[in-house]
């Protein structure tokens, strides 16, 4: 009957039913190429996309219709899938080496403006330099890079406009370094929010009464680094224990202090006294190893000596 010439046209008509309306048919539910189960007489309705009706309980199958041969097979999937995961291999490698490479690029960049400005602050200052710190104030203490208020770590106000050369940097945001995670769950942060990715050479500092030092004095200023990334492994102040170390930004570059950060590719940034800017290795046995993930450590003490 009418059942039996429309399964013969789909057959010849590419998986297409010819029916242009719906009606019951009994005892054939549908095929896949020559296949076809009968399953009773239970009654059924067919139209053109899909066969509707209720075959014996515990038998149910369902049989797509495609058209026209245009779905994928599961072979040809799995082969799709194959293919992009091996150019994902491929690609997201040298993503991430772009990344590194461009937060390197603007690191230098950061350093290079902290050179000029510095290099601006002497000539204004009569050759000069400027301290690392500075006595209390105002319930807080005044740094070279702003005023930080005391109190717990991680909950101080830091005023910017105090540091020693603000006036020559403003604040575009070139004081922190972008190869700083600030969403690591290791980095205990000192103020409010994050403060400074660069620390400076504490040998060109002075403590009162001492005057500033005199740039003048600088024997191989190509060769003696004013500032460069930095940050310190900190076991002594909460949260961070002996039990939990923590990473956190700091200040000063130290002959003696683990406070260079070598957060490129294991190799740190440093701008020196003649404003050229640079790679450094840490110095060897100078690495702090309490943090694992973090490469931290000194620079070669001719890096910092002024004399």
């Amino acid at each position: 009957g009418r059942g039996w010439e429309s399964r013969r046209q789909a057959r010849e008509g590419g998986w297409s039913w010819a029916i242009p309306h719906v009606q019951p048919i009994s005892g054939f539910i549908g095929f896949v190429g020559n296949d076809r189960e009968t399953w009773g007489a239970q009654p059924m309705q067919m139209n053109q996309n899909r066969l509707i009706g209720s075959p014996r309980p515990g038998r149910i199958r369902c049989n797509w219709i495609r058209r026209g041969g245009g779905a994928f097979t599961l072979v040809e999937l799995v082969v799709v899938i194959a293919i992009i995961a091996v150019l994902a291999a491929l690609i997201l490698p040298a993503l991430r080496m772009g990344t590194r490479s461009a937060q390197r690029v603007r690191c230098v960049g950061n350093l290079r403006q902290f050179g000029i400005a510095a290099q601006l602050y002497w000539g204004d200052h009569g050759g000069r330099t400027f301290r690392w710190r500075g006595g209390p104030s105002n319930g807080g203490r005044r740094f070279w890079f702003g005023w930080l208020q005391s109190g717990r770590e991680g909950e101080r106000r830091l005023d910017r406009t105090q540091g020693a050369l603000y006036s020559y940097l403003g604040g575009d945001g070139i004081e922190l370094c972008p190869a700083m995670d600030y969403t690591n769950r290791k980095l205990k942060l000192k103020a409010t929010g994050a403060a400074y990715g660069y620390g400076y050479n504490i040998e060109l500092s002075a403590e009162p009464p001492d005057h500033p030092v005199d740039t003048t004095g600088i024997r191989s200023p190509e060769r003696t680094a004013l500032f460069a990334d930095a940050a310190q492994v900190n076991v002594f102040q909460f949260p961070a224990s002996p039990e939990n170390p923590l990473l956190e930004e700091f200040y000063y570059l130290s002959q003696t202090e683990a406070t260079v950060h070598f957060r490129h590719g294991k190799n740190a940034n440093a701008v020196f006294c003649d404003g050229h800017v640079q790679m450094e290795k840490p110095m060897p046995g100078s690495l702090d190893t309490r943090l694992p993930g973090e490469v931290i450590g000194r620079l070669p003490p001719q890096a910092l000596v002024i004399r």
